[in-house]
C-alpha cells in the first residue's frame, strides 16, 4: 500500500465518542478508492511500458497491458535481421561459412558494435553470435548489406516480411535498431516475430542461447541476463534507446509447456528483468502443455533479391517498390497515435560520433530515400555464397513450389508424427532429404531402428525445401540420446518437441 494512504489511515480521526458503524463503513470505502485510484496510478507511471505473454503452443494471450501501442523496437530489430538470414541460410542462399563483407558504412556505427574495421568480414556464423550476445550494430549493418545489397533494401525486405508474418504494425527503416523515428513496433507483434522464431528455424534458434562468444581475444557475454539463470528460458534479445527504454522478448519452455513474453519501455535493465522473472514465475505455469501448433503463418510476399550479378550494382526492382510503397503508406499504420514528445529521438550514450537520423516525411520521401541510397557493389571475384546459374528442371521442386497446392503441405504437416523429433538437415527436394535420412539411420543403426524418418516441406523465400527428420520419440530423453548418437558419428542434429 502506498505511503500516502498509510498516512491518510494513520491521521484520520473520527468524531468525539466514535464513530457510527456507516461512518467507518464510508471511511473505509473511501481508503479502499484511493489505494486502488493510487496504485492504478503507479501501475501505470511509466509510460513507456508495454508488455504481453503469449502460450506459444495454443497462441493464447495470457497476459497484457498496452500490447498494441506503436514503441521503439531498439535492437529487437536484430531479430528481423536474424529471421531473414536463417531464412537465407535455410534456402542455401550461402553458408554458416560464408564471408560477410564489412563496408565503410557498417564498420562506423555507433557501440554497441564488434569493432570489425571495414574491409574486413566475419563469417555468418559469427555475425549471428555477434548479434545475439552484444547485440553488434555493425555487424547488424553489415548483415543487413550482404542479404539486401545495402541497408534501405534490406529495411523494405524486413518490413515485408514483418507482413507476412501478421506484424501489422511493425516497420523497419534500418537493421540494428538504432534511432528512427519511423521504425516502430508493439509487444503483440514482436511476440509474434519471436514465435515465428522458434517454430521456422528450429536448427539455428539455439543461437538465440548462446552464453559467450569466442572472437579474437575477446570473450563476449551475452546482454541477456535471464539465459542460464532463470529455469526453462532459451533466449531471445535485448534491446535499449534512450528513447525506447529497455526492452526485452523471452522465451521459455519447462515441464512440456512454452511462452514468449515481451516487456517494451523498461525503466533500467533491473527494472525490465525483474518484471519478465515475474512474468515468466507467474505465466509459464498458466500455458498449455498439449502438441504445438504451427501459429504463425508465413504469406508469400515480393521482397527485393539478393544480388545475382557481379560486380554490377543491384537496381531498385520495381515489383518490390510497388509493394514496399503500399505497406508505408504513411510513416505509421492507419488509425495509429503518433509519438508524443516524450518519445523524442535521442543519441545513445557514448555515441557522440552518431548523427540521429533524419525525421521523416511522409511514405514519399521514405521510400524514395530507400531506393535512393546507393546499392552496394558486389566485390570481384564473387563471394562464395553467390550461387551459380542453373537450368531449371521442371522436376526441381524449388521451380515448382510456386505452382505446388498448399493442400499438398498442409497433408504433410498433417502427417509428420508428433511428440519429440530430430532433424538433421534440410534439402531443396524431398528425395534428397529422404536420402540423408536413410544413410544417417545406416550409419547409427540401433539408436534409430525404431525412428520413423519423414521430410516436412515448408516455404523459404518463395521456393520450398524440405526439413529432414526422425518422429517416434516418446519423451525428450530418447530423442537426446539419438541426437547424441548421431553427433557422435559426424551427423549434426537437434531435438526439439513437435
Amino acid at each position: 500500500m502506498s505511503a500516502n494512504v498509510l498516512n491518510y489511515i494513520n491521521t484520520t480521526s473520527f468524531p468525539k465518542g466514535g464513530a457510527s458503524i456507516f461512518q467507518k463503513i464510508v471511511g473505509l470505502v473511501f481508503v479502499v478508492a484511493l489505494f486502488v485510484l493510487l496504485g492504478g496510478h503507479t501501475a501505470h507511471a511509466n509510460p513507456k511500458y508495454a508488455g504481453i505473454v503469449v502460450d506459444a503452443k495454443t497462441g493464447k494471450v495470457l497476459y497484457s497491458d498496452d500490447p498494441d501501442s506503436l514503441r521503439y523496437p531498439a535492437s529487437l530489430t536484430k531479430m528481423m535481421t536474424l529471421y531473414l538470414t536463417f531464412e537465407a541460410l535455410e534456402a542455401g542462399r550461402f553458408t554458416l561459412d560464408s564471408p560477410v563483407p564489412v563496408s565503410a558504412k557498417a564498420a562506423s556505427e555507433p557501440p554497441s558494435k564488434l569493432g570489425v574495421r571495414a574491409g574486413g568480414s566475419v563469417t555468418v556464423e559469427q555475425a549471428i553470435q555477434a548479434l545475439v550476445t552484444r547485440s553488434a550494430n555493425d555487424i547488424a549493418t553489415a548483415l543487413g548489406e550482404f542479404i539486401g545489397g545495402n541497408e534501405a533494401r534490406f529495411a523494405l525486405m524486413m518490413t515485408n516480411k514483418a507482413r507476412a508474418l501478421g506484424m501489422t504494425r511493425t516497420t523497419y527503416r534500418n537493421a540494428n535498431g538504432l534511432p528512427n523515428t519511423a521504425q516502430m513496433t508493439t509487444a503483440r507483434d514482436q511476440a509474434r516475430l519471436g514465435i515465428a522464431l522458434r517454430q521456422h528455424f528450429p536448427q539455428y534458434y539455439s543461437y538465440f542461447s548462446t552464453r559467450t562468444f569466442k572472437f579474437g581475444k575477446q570473450v563476449i557475454g551475452n546482454h541477456n541476463r535471464l539465459v542460464g539463470s532463470v529455469a526453462g528460458v532459451d533466449g531471445i534479445k535485448t534491446g535499449y534507446t534512450r528513447a525506447a527504454g529497455f526492452n526485452l522478448v523471452t522465451s521459455a519452455q519447462l515441464n512440456g509447456r512454452s511462452i514468449v513474453a515481451v516487456v517494451l519501455g523498461g525503466t533500467s535493465t533491473a527494472a525490465r528483468d525483474g518484471q519478465m522473472r515475474k512474468l515468466v514465475a507467474t505465466y509459464l505455469p498458466q500455458a498449455s502443455q498439449g502438441n504445438a501448433s504451427n501459429l504463425i503463418a508465413q504469406v508469400r510476399t515480393p521482397a527485393p533479391p539478393v544480388a545475382a550479378s557481379v560486380p554490377t550494382p543491384i537496381a531498385p526492382q520495381p515489383s518490390p517498390v510497388a509493394a514496399a510503397t503500399q505497406q508505408v503508406a504513411v510513416n505509421l499504420p492507419a488509425g495509429a497515435p503518433r509519438p508524443t514528445a516524450r518519445y523524442a529521438e535521442e543519441k545513445l550514450p557514448g555515441a557522440s560520433a552518431y548523427s540521429s537520423e533524419p525525421k521523416a516525411n511522409g511514405a514519399a520521401a521514405a521510400v524514395t530515400a530507400a531506393l535512393d541510397t546507393p546499392p552496394s557493389v558486389i566485390p570481384t571475384p564473387a563471394p562464395e555464397y553467390m550461387p551459380t546459374a542453373r537450368v531449371k528442371d521442371p522436376t526441381d521442386s524449388l521451380t515448382t513450389a510456386s505452382t505446388r497446392p498448399v493442400a499438398e503441405m498442409a497433408r504433410a504437416a498433417a502427417s509428420q508424427p508428433s511428440g519429440w523429433v530430430i532433424q538433421i538437415g534440410v534439402s531443396p527436394n524431398k528425395d534428397s532429404a529422404l536420402e540423408m535420412l536413410e544413410t544417417a539411420q545406416a550409419k547409427v543403426g540401433g539408436a534409430l531402428r525404431s525412428a520413423k524418418p519423414f521430410a516436412i516441406p515448408v516455404d523459404a523465400n518463395g521456393g520450398q525445401v524440405y526439413r529432414a527428420r526422425f518422429g517416434g520419440f516418446d519423451d525428450q530423453k530418447a530423442a537426446v540420446n539419438a541426437c547424441n548418437s548421431l553427433k557422435k558419428k559426424g551427423v549434426a542434429c537437434w531435438a526439439a518437441q513437435q
